[in-house]
């Protein structure tokens, strides 16, 4: 596996890429970094190149411009990463913050794009997934940083669902993907992820998406419930959606990759 740097007049975006054959680019959910699709670059890499990054505000990747900066700038960084280090089109599968960004590259440069594949994602924010991330802003944003030990098990409720929750041996398994992420973060990196992800709206530009786009959706995922996901792909005019039970919102980590990953390929072949 290789790591690297894809320089732009206002990023340097830090990527690792592995593999040969037809392109994969995985984009991490919020504070994320790239090396979290370790399971996933095993299982691709014998028939795929596959490529990761940190987007701006997480990991090895250092932004010359500061916050805010929203969807159409991660998607931006995006489509100069797959122009400089992959062959166009690419597939495309992204989590959460990397579904958003999905979503916008099939939008805004869909000739980068063979088929986008967003995880647990969303068109707008409204109702209780509004309330929620836009409280987590505010208290980022008023410099409230909760307590690393807290942090972990208040974010693994919305990560995991109850069969995680409820082994010791799986949720000891499962841990690490929360403790990286929300553990010791710097809040205002956070806030600056979280308000791209709140403020982002491709509900009324989905009918001209003329990527293919497979939704999957997660049973028991409370940051993006099903019916959120089925809504972009009702939209998409090329859209579907895929449902699979029992999962929650981070449950591609270290709790059942391997279905997740049996989907992903279905999907591609």
């Amino acid at each position: 596996m290789t790591g690297s740097i894809v320089s732009t007049e206002t990023v340097d975006i830090n990527f690792i890429q592995d593999g040969e054959g037809p392109d994969i680019v995985w984009i991490p959910a919020g504070d994320q970094t790239c090396e979290v699709y370790d399971a996933q670059f095993e299982e691709f890499r014998n028939d795929f190149r596959c490529t990761c990054y940190d987007p701006r505000g997480v990991g090895q990747t250092i932004s010359h411009t500061e916050p805010p900066w929203d969807i159409a700038v991660y998607a931006k960084d995006c489509a100069e990463l797959i122009q400089r280090v992959c062959e166009p089109p690419v597939v495309l599968v992204g989590l959460s913050l990397g579904a958003l960004i999905t979503q916008e590259v099939c939008l805004s440069y869909p000739e980068l794009v063979r088929l986008g594949i967003p995880m647990g994602t969303i068109a707008r924010k409204t109702g209780f997934a509004y309330e929620w991330e836009e409280s987590e802003i505010k208290m980022a944003e008023e410099g409230i940083s909760l307590p690393s030990n807290f942090s972990v098990v208040h974010y693994a409720v919305l990560s995991y669902p109850a069969e995680v929750l409820g082994d010791d041996e799986l949720w000891q398994k499962c841990r690490p993907y929360v403790a990286s992420a929300y553990s010791d973060r710097d809040v205002s990196m956070l806030a600056a992820q979280w308000d791209a992800c709140l403020k982002y709206d491709s509900l009324e530009r989905l009918p001209d998406c003329q990527v293919p786009l497979h939704v999957i959706s997660f049973e028991q995922d409370l940051q993006t419930p099903p019916s959120r996901g089925q809504v972009v792909a009702d939209a998409a005019a090329n859209g579907h959606f895929h449902l699979l039970e029992g999962l929650g919102h981070f449950s591609i980590f270290g709790h059942r990759p391997e279905q997740v990953n049996a989907l992903i390929r279905s999907i591609i072949e």
